[in-house]
């Protein structure tokens, strides 16, 4: 499934749109800023993938920094059967430029 751009993912959040997030980032970083969603640090997710077997078949997004573990982790669960990952583009890095250009 194609990654998902800052832009789409802020449209999508400002109509209120039910969205499947998971920021693979470590606790710390997720405690400082986040965009939402459930916080399962990269090295964590192949420990927990019980708790995201419910989420096999919807559209997952993944974000971390800047894109590069995310992208490790879609490539990842798409390799366990989830076929509906997308990774943000320019993680978080990138979701707050936009923030601080509006």
């Amino acid at each position: 499934m194609e990654d998902i751009t800052v832009e789409e993912l802020k449209k999508r959040k400002v109509e209120a749109e039910k969205l499947t997030i998971i920021d693979v980032r470590e606790d710390w970083e997720h405690q400082q800023n986040n965009i939402g969603g459930l916080n399962i640090p990269m090295g964590a997710i192949p420990m927990r993938l019980d708790e995201l077997e419910s989420m096999k078949d919807q559209e997952v997004i993944v974000y971390c920094r800047t894109g590069n573990r995310s992208g490790k982790i879609k490539q990842f669960l798409q390799q366990q059967g989830f076929d509906q990952v997308r990774n943000l583009l320019g993680g978080i890095e990138e979701y707050q430029l936009t923030i601080d250009d509006e």
